[in-house]
């Protein structure tokens, strides 16, 4: 008789199938990107391919795992117990410790010299130090995980960073970049950070002893974690054990923890799960869908559009303009414009924690694009804003440098001259503007919390497989976005990992995470008890706000319409280009080729 477990975690699906004596006759290791019901399928499918369409006992473990076992009334394994039982039947007493690293969890187990489990320790509702984290840094750094394992290899120092969250992390990998710090140091240090987080978070009370055995995707996969590992804990190459099938080893133990309790055909299997995806039947508390069909997002998009920013094109000859930059802190926008505030240039970009270059690089390509139109382009007013407002203004020895809030509500009155409320959302900042009377009268901004700001989304879109605008696209097509509250990315992991176990889809989580955006902006930055005091003007910035789902969210949590530019993202270096056109006051002429000079 062949037994069959199947470990589904956040991340990945593993299945493993044995024969009577224990050994692995059938596995596969899959990451599911979401798409549970489809990946089990796919796993079902291979299966019968492999071993026929045949009875089996069965179980399934993992943190996805355990709501499907209870929907299906299937047998269920706690993953832990069943990386023990794969542990003590693959090595019987020779085990001390087991550390098991999985997408979302962290798992160390400790043995007595009988090979028995004495202490089971797993990391409860922070994601940190798990492969969730190795993935999101990995994004950061613009690396696959097999390039940041091959950059850690090669270091040579490393640097603090704490692990304890996401968002702190990625402050420490900016600092280091920004400080010119290698990808190769800051690569081992992000492995390093893991290895910390997991011994002094868990084995508190005990001492990891050898031998260790490693198990889960991240140690399975990435031996410069394992080299962090064994480093930190002070470990020999002797202490370690590496099994091949460390990556199944929750999968392997379900599978023989299977009794003699009840038999299913595999193609029974498949289709008791399949049905429990298909219905969707637990999507009781779901949100209302951010559009009803296709064709109210078509007519909303040709309403919205209405606030289109006016362009103008470069002319042959002697041609005045006004330059404005926004430095922010992962992006660099560049706006030229003429006297009439019409916009003949912009450049946006990633600014790689060199904020210069990157507006160098954006004033190259306007002198490019003089160079084609025949354009002798006078810059007779600049101005800079945003976190390297300073840095900007020295370097290209700009007239003016202003605070974003000013900047953004110029651009804003300039869209909606009666404009009441401004929400500005960036990739992790968040700036919420009331004006009064044609004056700013109170400002909020986002502090230790990223929750509602670009980065929260792109972080998800990627951590799921999708490019931004793919996931953006998705939840406009959702018809029951799932109600993800507001909270910290951490958290929301866990939050995402349940609706999965609901039946939610890639379509419904999109969309629920456009609602948490707005959700997280309105009651937890603002904390607003009435919706009316935004007015009736709400004109939205930044980049997060090119997502439609978003700004149709806060329509439908605040019952107003929206204004929105077509380029919502260059609204702050757009309200400096306006500031310096108001308060140009001499006529002194700069060469645009002197801006490239100056740096």
């Amino acid at each position: 008789m062949n037994r069959i477990g199947i470990d589904i975690g956040s991340t990945t699906a593993k299945m493993a199938v044995v024969d009577d004596s224990g050994n692995i006759v059938f596995s596969r290791y899959l990451r599911h990107n979401a798409r549970i019901g489809n990946t089990l399928s796919t796993l079902f499918s291979e299966v019968i391919k492999a071993i026929g369409d045949k009875e089996v006992a069965f179980g399934i473990t993992g943190s996805i795992g355990m709501g499907i076992a209870q929907k299906c009334s299937l047998p269920f394994v706690q993953e832990v117990i069943a990386a023990s039982k794969a542990t003590r039947f693959r090595y019987n007493k020779a085990i001390s410790t087991l550390i098991d690293i999985g997408g979302e969890d962290a798992k160390v187990v400790f043995f007595n010299d009988k090979g028995e489990a004495v202490d089971l320790r797993m990391n409860g509702n922070c994601a940190a130090g798990t492969g969730a984290f190795i993935d999101q840094m990995a994004i950061i750094l613009g690396e696959s995980i097999e390039g940041l394992n091959s950059l850690a290899l090669k270091a040579d120092r490393i640097f603090p960073i704490a692990s304890r969250c996401g968002v702190f992390c990625k402050t420490d990998i900016q600092n280091l970049i920004a400080k010119k710090i290698s990808k190769e140091d800051i690569s081992a240090s992000i492995f390093h950070a893991v290895a910390v987080q997991t011994v002094v978070t868990l084995a508190h009370g005990y001492d990891i002893k050898a031998p260790v055995l490693f198990c889960g995707g991240p140690l399975s996969f990435i031996p410069a974690l394992r080299k962090e590992f064994t480093e930190y804990l002070n470990l020999s190459r002797d202490d370690i054990i590496v099994p091949e099938e460390g990556k199944l080893f929750p999968a392997l133990g379900t599978a023989l923890s299977c009794g003699d309790g009840k038999l299913y055909r595999i193609s029974e299997l498949d289709k008791i799960i399949g049905d429990s995806f298909g219905t969707g039947n637990d999507k009781k508390d779901a949100l209302p869908p951010i559009f009803i069909d296709k064709e109210s997002h078509d007519r909303w998009l040709e309403q919205i559009s209405s606030k289109k920013t006016e362009r103008a094109v470069l002319e042959p000859g002697v041609q005045e303009v006004y330059l404005g930059i926004d430095s922010g802190s992962t992006t660099t926008k560049v706006v030229f414009t003429d006297r009439q505030g019409r916009i003949l240039f912009s450049f946006y970009s990633d600014n790689n924690a060199d904020p210069v270059s990157t507006a160098s690089e954006g004033i190259r390509r306007f002198n490019e694009k003089c160079c084609e139109t025949g354009t002798d382009a006078r810059i007779v007013g600049s101005c800079s804003t945003g976190y390297g407002e300073d840095l900007i203004k020295a370097a290209f020895r700009m007239d003016h440098g202003i605070i974003e809030t000013i900047a953004h509500y110029l651009a804003a009155s300039h869209i909606d001259s009666d404009v009441s409320f401004i929400l500005d959302i960036g990739g992790q900042d968040m700036k919420a503007i009331y004006v009064e009377n044609k004056v700013i009268n109170r400002i909020e901004i986002n502090e230790s919390c990223s929750s509602g700001c670009g980065s929260f989304i792109e972080t998800f879109a990627k951590s799921l497989g999708y490019a931004v605008g793919d996931f953006a696209e998705a939840a406009c097509r959702s018809s029951s976005p799932c109600d993800l509250g507001t909270r910290c990315t951490v958290f929301m992991n866990s939050k995402v990992k349940q609706v999965l176990r609901e039946g939610y889809g890639i379509e419904d989580i999109a969309a629920g995470l456009a609602y948490s955006v707005v959700k997280n902006c309105l009651y937890k930055v603002l904390k607003i008890t009435d919706i009316s005091s935004l007015g009736k003007h709400i004109v939205v910035q930044g980049g997060t706000m090119k997502n439609d789902a978003v700004v149709k969210a806060l329509e439908n949590l605040s019952g107003a319409r929206v204004s929105r530019s077509d380029c919502p993202e260059l609204m702050g270096a757009y309200g400096c280009a306006l500031y310096s056109i108001e308060n140009m006051t001499d006529h002194k002429q700069k060469i645009k080729e002197e801006c490239v000079q100056t740096i």
